[in-house]
């Protein structure tokens, strides 16, 4: 068995790097730690950090196919994260023009949760601890 230690980060690419950098920073909080562009690759990498940890990796590459959403493919279901109150931020989703889900009641934890998608249609959740 190996010995993780923990997720290091999440890499996604997306296919409007403006306007992907604007939502996983404006509309989510990411912080940028660095910022690069690969001209040999024709590619940004932006590093993202949540309250002071680095999560993700968000990349552009010219003509990226479409991800494959809805019926659920293999792979990546979906990004999640964790928050104090689902009402609250399932309303400031609202407020910036953001569709989400009805908010739902997880059958074995009794929590509540509710999905919406960033800009190339990836689902990201909302999880109420």
């Amino acid at each position: 068995m190996l010995q993780l230690s923990a997720l290091h980060h999440i890499a996604i690419i997306c296919s409007d790097y403006e306007r992907s950098k604007n939502f996983y920073t404006e509309i989510l909080g990411f912080q940028p730690i660095q910022e690069v562009y690969r001209a040999e690759r024709q590619s940004y990498k932006l590093d993202l950090a949540l309250n002071g940890t680095y999560l993700i990796e968000l990349f552009s590459f010219p003509n990226p196919p479409q991800r494959v959403s809805r019926p659920e493919a293999c792979g990546l279901r979906h990004l999640a994260f964790a928050v104090e109150d689902i009402q609250k931020e399932a309303q400031t989703l609202a407020n910036l023009g953001i569709l989400a889900e009805p908010i739902r009641v997880d059958e074995y934890t009794g929590k509540k949760f509710t999905f919406f998608s960033d800009p190339d249609d990836l689902p990201i959740e909302l999880y109420q601890y």
